[in-house]
């Protein structure tokens, strides 16, 4: 009997490696496919809104809650430490060079509550730039701390389009700030179980009550910079 030779192993494609730090290093699903996506619902959902509304909301986050942002195909590579470390981010006025979504990682079954919560704050009825994702759905993954930003899908570029949960080459989502490997993601996920509580987990109910009003607020800077109609 002939002994058999193994074959050659393929090299692993980039965007293997970057499954496997999500599947492995965190414990979070993949959905298969090219680009990358992570599945929402089952460790947490996400707050998809406007970057520039996103930024007030975050003094309500953990310092360990995860937090990402989606460029447009045009914007620039930026290093994420330069996106904390702006003087304007800082103030609150978003530069849009640095991501035009975000992405604000949420206890899992919060896209659920999300309308009736929304309608008992007093926001139900007013059109908003937020959007949940949860079960069912899914985000593109965001690059690693560390990894080259640039498309790993397959055939080196992905197209889609810039709606909730993006998709389009890898590389346009990037953590603002990211999770850490080897700690459990939910204990820092606002939930609707800290309202009143003393626990650690950030209150969902403070977070989309700040959210709603900077989506409201963006929204009515936006239509007052549009010129006027003339018929």
């Amino acid at each position: 009997m002939l002994p058999t030779v193994p074959l050659p192993r393929r090299p692993l494609h980039p965007s293997d490696s970057v499954r496997q730090w999500y599947e492995n290093e965190l414990g979070w699903a993949t959905v298969p496919g090219s680009p990358l996506r992570l599945a929402s619902g089952l460790r947490f959902d996400v707050l998809d809104i406007p970057a520039e509304a996103g930024v007030k909301a975050l003094r309500h986050l953990g310092p360990a809650s995860p937090v990402a942002l989606r460029r447009s195909r045009s914007a620039p590579r930026e290093d994420p430490a330069a996106r904390r470390e702006d003087p304007a981010a800082r103030r609150g006025k978003w530069p849009a060079r640095y991501g035009t979504r975000m992405w604000l990682l949420v206890a899992a079954g919060s896209a659920e509550e999300l309308p009736g919560l929304l309608d008992w704050l007093e926001w139900g009825a007013l059109a908003l730039d937020l959007t949940a994702i949860g079960a069912g759905g899914s985000i593109e993954a965001p690059l690693p701390p560390g990894v080259p930003e640039g498309p790993l899908t397959a055939d080196g570029a992905g197209a889609g389009t810039d709606g909730p949960g993006g998709a389009g080459p890898q590389g346009a989502a990037v953590w603002l700030r990211p999770p850490e490997p080897g700690c459990e993601v939910e204990p820092s996920l606002p939930t609707l179980s800290a309202v009143g509580g003393d626990g650690g987990a950030p209150d969902l109910v403070r977070l989309v009550d700040t959210v709603a009003t900077q989506c409201h607020r963006v929204r009515l800077r936006r239509a007052c910079a549009q010129p006027p109609a003339y018929s």
